[in-house]
């Protein structure tokens, strides 16, 4: 049994690909919303992004040197005890005005 495959214009495509943009929908709402599989409307998604860069951030993303990244990891791990150090001195406190 042979079947026939739907053709989309590409209007519809850029519609339905807008339309899952505006939104804060998963691809899965849209997609049924528009009566295409998921899948379909990823791949066109995909496909827009790639014909229409401008209409994205494609900016270069800013690096961090590696001592600035281990500082922030330090000061991070620094952090962590501060804060378990400090629900050991409440829970400490709280037992003792029992």
């Amino acid at each position: 049994m042979a079947t026939t495959r739907k053709k989309y214009t590409q209007k519809f495509k850029d519609e339905a690909v807008e339309l899952f943009l505006a939104s804060d929908l998963p691809i899965t709402h849209v997609a049924s919303n528009v009566g295409v599989k998921a899948g379909t409307l990823g791949n066109w998604i995909k496909k827009y992004r790639e014909d229409n860069p401008e209409k994205f951030d494609t900016g270069q993303q800013e690096t961090v040197s590696v001592a600035e990244h281990q500082r922030v990891v330090a000061e991070n791990a620094k952090l962590k005890h501060e804060i378990e150090f400090l629900g050991k001195v409440s829970a400490f406190f709280a037992a003792k005005q029992q």
